[in-house]
């Protein structure tokens, strides 16, 4: 009788034990809902501000990022225009030779030389084939021209180029030496076979071209002489400077590693010289002209700086060789000539006329004038802008540490939100 009571009673125990247990586990489950959700919301919110002060970050610094471009750009831009204004100067005061080459005391720029004076200084020369033909030019004028032996020949290397200064001009004689000065120039081959002849033997022919020309004159030809013809050049194949009635090659300045014109660079020795208007223009049968044949191919690039200081300061930009007017130079890289000048006793001439370009003195020096005024003006943007740009690149470097430490504070966060979050994931339902 007793026993089912006891059933009963077990059984209630037991019901009420389970349901104690559910409604405690039912409790648990909700608790954990509510703390996931509050930790979850919390989470969003967060995320949220992460992502908003990321982008506000990223937005400076792409602006700061593009203001850098700009000024960069300006300042590439200004850099441009004042090297445009550095060889615009030089090629004026190259034009001009007033501003760039000082002169001699002892020079009287009234007189200019005549071309006598370096004819007589080739016919010392009696037994150089340049003073036969001298001779022969004296004695006979224009007329010595039409002969056979002669109709190609343009003249001797002294004779076909001038120059404004006397000191510039031993210069040049001394650096292509008194061989070249009196080197004989002709326009095709066939004047150059014209000079000399040869017997069956491969022996030169004493009766004919200059040889027997020398006997007919009482002077012997004496030893090897230079013949250039200018068909057989290599002729300069760039561009001339624009509205130069002298034809002077566009050649590209020298510059020093930070971008400047090194100080005391005068200009190319291949456009000092002047060249007479007839021997500008279709010398050659492609057309070509004296300063872009021969004196291209005497010269090169040779550069010409005012002293020997600033000369062996431009050391890193001088490929084709460099003369200073107190007497340095320097042959090619590498190769330098030194000890005391030489004076080989043949020079150029100096122009007949006054050079065109500019035809006052005063005007070239006003012009040049202005156009250092304005690249003082240009200096003084390119320093505000070099200033603007690097304090931008100092806000830049600033935003970018703020970013990359407000970056690792966000992922340290991140982290200690997965590892709270990990538990939740595990507990038993």
């Amino acid at each position: 009788m007793f026993q089912p009571n006891n059933q009963i009673s077990f059984q209630t125990r037991a019901l009420s034990v389970k349901d104690s247990s559910a409604l405690t586990q039912v409790d648990q489950n909700e608790t954990s809902i509510v703390v996931r959700d509050e930790m979850q919301n919390g989470g969003f919110a967060h995320a949220e501000t992460i992502i908003y002060y990321s982008k506000k970050l990223q937005d400076d610094l792409h602006m700061l990022g593009m203001k850098i471009k700009e000024h960069e750009e300006n300042l590439k831009f200004l850099k441009t225009q004042k090297s445009k204004l550095d060889d615009s100067i030089l090629d004026l005061q190259v034009k001009s030779h007033s501003s760039s080459i000082p002169k001699t005391e002892n020079e009287n720029n009234s007189q200019p030389q005549p071309e006598e004076q370096t004819t007589e200084q080739i016919l010392r020369h009696e037994k150089s084939a340049a003073g036969i033909l001298c001779q022969l030019k004296t004695r006979h004028g224009t007329q010595a021209s039409h002969l056979p032996l002669t109709k190609d020949v343009l003249g001797v290397v002294a004779t076909l180029g001038r120059l404004d200064d006397d000191n510039l001009s031993r210069l040049f004689a001394e650096y292509l030496g008194v061989e070249t000065m009196l080197a004989i120039v002709c326009k095709t081959y066939e004047g150059v076979k014209a000079l000399e002849t040869y017997d069956k033997e491969g022996c030169i022919n004493t009766s004919s071209g200059l040889h027997g020309l020398g006997a007919s004159i009482g002077r012997t030809l004496d030893g090897r002489f230079l013949v250039i013809c200018l068909d057989n050049l290599i002729p300069y194949a760039g561009e001339f400077v624009a509205d130069d009635p002298q034809r002077r090659l566009d050649l590209i300045k020298p510059r020093l590693p930070n971008g400047e014109c090194p100080p005391g660079f005068l200009g190319f020795a291949v456009n000092m010289i002047n060249v007479d208007s007839t021997n500008l223009f279709c010398l050659t049968a492609s057309g070509y002209g004296l300063r872009e044949t021969l004196f291209y191919n005497l010269f090169s690039r040779l550069q010409v700086y005012k002293t020997r200081a600033e000369m062996v300061l431009a050391l890193p930009c001088i490929s084709d060789g460099a003369l200073s007017l107190d007497g340095g130079m320097i042959r090619s890289t590498g190769v330098f000539s030194l000890g005391n000048r030489e004076d080989v006793g043949v020079k150029f001439p100096k122009p007949l006329v006054t050079s065109t370009v500019p035809e006052n003195y005063n005007e070239a020096d006003r012009l040049v004038k202005e156009m250092k005024w304005k690249k003082d003006k240009m200096l003084e943007d390119m320093k505000r802008e070099q200033a603007i740009l690097d304090l931008e690149k100092s806000n830049f470097e600033k935003k970018k540490q703020e970013f990359l430490k407000f970056l690792a504070e966000s992922s340290s966060y991140a982290t200690q939100h997965q590892s709270q979050a990990a538990p939740e994931r595990f507990t038993p339902r």
